[in-house]
């Protein structure tokens, strides 16, 4: 990252990782469940200078602080205020969300909720829509509820290969650095995980609401980028998303489960040409096959 701003939420301070602060655009950039905003660093370098990123670390993750009431503070609802506040640190009146897992849904309430969707300019949902596969979500909750310890350090990486090998990530400097980011020390020296181990009370205390209701309420351009091969998000789903809202851009990411790292051109690319697109609302017209899923040999759902 190229800084970092402190913003104070009630008690709870949220670290804004910031590439390219001086760049004349913004975008919120939104981790997943357990990961934080230092995952969009090579995003964030391939969209160039002419954009500024903003990726927060959510409450319990990173280098935010850690919740004394996690019932309270790791929702939703919470988050869509944290999400709020930066807006309006930033002076932000509106801007384009780009979000993996937690955070295409965070932003997906937020474009479609009366209160702050006008502040959402455009939304990329990376590998998350209003309905999931129970199976992936199930696999979620049991891993993220398990506290992790470590001996040794190398015994985390091997971890974060085996757990995170759906990413996509190739090189070998990559994976160190997940694991320079993504590791924490325990008091008796060993290692664990950044996060803290009760962000997955979420699962528990989050209110269940009507997630097509909130995805046929949203009114900006949409896209969504799916894992070809994730377990979270299936083909149907996506088809269904794009019956929904028939404006839907589509991009299938090969070699990927949940959720593509969005760490190199072919995946950035299409990204970049959605934001720069201007997107007149579309309210019947079949979705549109990009120049991106006739290189990738992928078609739009049908």
């Amino acid at each position: 990252m190229d800084s970092l701003s402190m913003v104070t939420v009630r008690e709870l301070e949220v670290a804004v990782r910031i590439w390219h602060p001086g760049a004349p655009r913004t975008v919120i950039a939104w981790h997943g469940l357990a990961r934080h905003g230092g995952d969009f660093e090579d995003m964030a370098r391939l969209l160039g200078p002419e954009w500024r990123i903003l990726a927060p670390d959510t409450p319990g993750r990173g280098l935010s602080s850690w919740s004394l009431h996690p019932a309270h503070d790791y929702l939703y609802s919470h988050y869509e205020t944290i999400a709020v506040s930066i807006l309006d640190h930033f002076n932000l009146d509106k801007v384009s969300w780009i979000g993996t897992s937690m955070g295409g849904l965070l932003g997906m309430f937020l474009a479609a909720s009366p209160r702050t969707q006008a502040r959402i300019e455009s939304l990329v949902l990376n590998d998350v829509g209003p309905e999931l596969e129970l199976d992936g979500l199930a696999d979620l909750a049991r891993y993220f509820t398990i506290p992790h310890r470590f001996s040794r350090l190398s015994q985390l990486e091997t971890e974060l290969r085996q757990h995170y090998a759906s990413f996509g990530i190739q090189s070998d400097e990559a994976w160190q650095r997940m694991t320079l980011s993504s590791a924490r020390r325990l008091p008796d020296g060993s290692w664990t995980f950044h996060y803290d181990p009760r962000i997955g009370e979420q699962f528990i205390h989050d209110t269940p609401r009507n997630t097509w209701a909130d995805w046929d309420a949203i009114r900006c351009p949409l896209m969504v980028i799916r894992g070809a091969e994730s377990r979270l998000i299936s083909e149907d789903i996506v088809r269904r998303m794009a019956e929904h809202q028939p404006g839907l851009e589509v991009l299938v990411v090969p070699g990927c489960g949940h959720a593509p790292m969005l760490d190199r051109p072919e995946q950035v690319e299409p990204i970049r040409t959605f934001l720069d697109t201007p997107h007149p609302r579309a309210t019947s017209a079949p979705p549109r096959t990009r120049w991106w899923h006739r290189l990738l040999g992928q078609n739009q759902p049908r």
